[in-house]
This record gives C-alpha cells, structure tokens and sequence, in this order.
C-alpha cells in the first residue's frame, strides 16, 4: 500500500507539475502577443522618444506578469505538494494501523484508499483551479493597465504636438 500511495503522490506531483508548465507558457505567450501588439502599435502612432518609454513599460509590465504568475504557481504546487503527501501518509498510517488491530475484510481498508483518492483529486483540482483563476485575473488586470498607459501616452502626445503646432 505504501508504493501505491508513493505511486499516487507522484502521478499527482507530474500532473500538477505538467498543467502548471502548459498555464505558464500560455501566459507568457499570450501576454508577449500583447505587449507586440500594442508596441508596433504606438511605433507606428507615437514618436521615437515616446517608443523608448513604451519599450521600457513593455519590458516591465513582461517581467511582473512572468513573476507574479511564477510566484503563485511555484506556491499552489508546494501547497498541493504538502497536503497530498499528507494526506497520503495519514491514510498510509490509518490503514495500515486498522488492518493490524482487527483483521477485517480487504473492503475495509479499500474504502480508506477510496476516501484518500477522492481527498487528493480534490486537493489537486482545488489547486489547478486557483492557478488558472490567477492568471487569468492577472492577465486581465494587465491587459487593463497596458491599454490605459497606452490611451494615456497618445493622448499626452497629441496633445504636445497640437502645443508644438499651435506656438510655431
């Protein structure tokens, strides 16, 4: 029983770890998209001075994205990580413990392992959920944030060159 549950927690730990991989390359790939678009976007609308700025909002907005997404990933698998293993190992104890003080029949201990997988299939979801949750929410707020800087900076240029236009 033990290699079984040493065989579950690593299946769930390659799982957990492949869908946080697929997660993480999809946000950054879809938020470089982005940051493309909009900086061809203001090279083509904004002057070079402004693009330079825009380059260096680019690059930051990339790096907190990368990081944060990074930081609750790395967070939500060293938490299922945990609870699975802990789960794992109570049932471990409380099975192996129940079929030495009474020796019942084998569908005794099976439904502790029952119990035991459903605890780590939910453990698991939970967890992949949360991932998801969080980088679409910080997707979304920075897909927000680098559209209004974007309306901000051609706006604040329009205006310079109707001030340049209107004193020459």
């Amino acid at each position: 029983m033990i290699v079984v549950a040493a065989a579950a927690v690593v299946v769930v730990v390659v799982v957990v770890v492949v869908v946080v991989v697929v997660v993480v390359v999809i946000v950054v790939v879809v938020t470089v998209v982005i940051v493309l678009v909009l900086d061809t976007v203001f090279v083509v609308v904004v002057v070079v001075v402004v693009t330079g700025v825009v380059d260096t909002v680019v690059v930051a907005v990339v790096v907190v994205v990368v990081v944060v997404v990074v930081v609750v990933v790395v967070v939500v698998v060293v938490v299922v990580v945990v609870v699975v293993v802990a789960v794992v190992t109570l049932a471990v104890v409380v099975n192996s413990s129940s079929s030495t003080s009474s020796n019942s029949s084998s569908s005794g201990s099976n439904s502790g392992w029952v119990v035991t997988a459903v605890v780590v299939v939910i453990v698991v979801v939970l967890g992949i959920v949360v991932v998801v949750v969080v980088v679409v929410v910080v997707v979304v707020v920075v897909v927000v944030v680098v559209v209004a800087v974007a309306v901000v900076v051609v706006v604040v240029v329009a205006v310079v060159v109707v001030v340049v236009v209107v004193v020459k």
